[in-house]
């Protein structure tokens, strides 16, 4: 059985900075056409606690991508299971992400929206994991960074368990 290890990012502190992030974008995209669009479904939670922060009129969207399937590990094949609902032509579109990885997915899915040519496409993503990157993407509102560990809490899973903790933890070693 999978043991949750060490916390990483307590309840607390990720209210904290899901509050800092909804100010800054709240700034950013004043007088803005924006269109949030949630990554299935990994980023639900961070979605859900982060547009109750965001204090500007948007509208909100859903994709389900998969790179991971039942591993651990990203395959580095990008499969779109859900695509947008509405059009995103003219509008700045902010990606509301879990976790930036190896970069690959984001980079698919970046390409993939702006070829519906909206006015901008930006980033916030709810943890970073730097360490593992194979292409540089840009990352415009960051929650935290985090070390090349497997995550589960706040939205990340482990084959579909562990999303409904309201912190971040590490899944233990011997059970991946």
């Amino acid at each position: 059985m999978e043991q949750i290890g060490e916390i990483l990012i307590s309840e607390e502190r990720i209210k904290e900075r899901v509050t800092e992030l909804g100010a800054q974008i709240s700034r950013d995209y004043k007088e803005k056409d924006l269109v949030a669009i949630g990554i299935l479904r990994g980023g639900v939670m961070f979605m859900s606690d982060l547009i109750k922060e965001i204090k500007i009129p948007l509208s909100i969207d859903f994709m389900a991508v998969s790179s991971y399937g039942m591993s651990t590990k990203s395959s580095g094949i990008v499969r779109i299971l859900k695509d947008l609902d509405d059009d995103i032509e003219g509008k700045d579109v902010l990606i509301i992400e879990d976790i930036v990885d190896t970069g690959l997915t984001l980079h698919y899915l970046m390409d993939y929206l702006k070829s519906r040519h909206p006015r901008s496409v930006k980033v916030c993503s709810f943890l970073d994991k730097p360490s593992r990157r194979k292409i540089e993407v840009p990352i415009d509102y960051l929650g935290f960074e985090i070390p090349d560990k497997f995550v589960v809490g706040y939205g990340l899973d482990y084959a579909q368990k562990y999303r409904n903790l309201p912190y971040v933890s590490v899944l233990s070693e011997e059970d991946l």
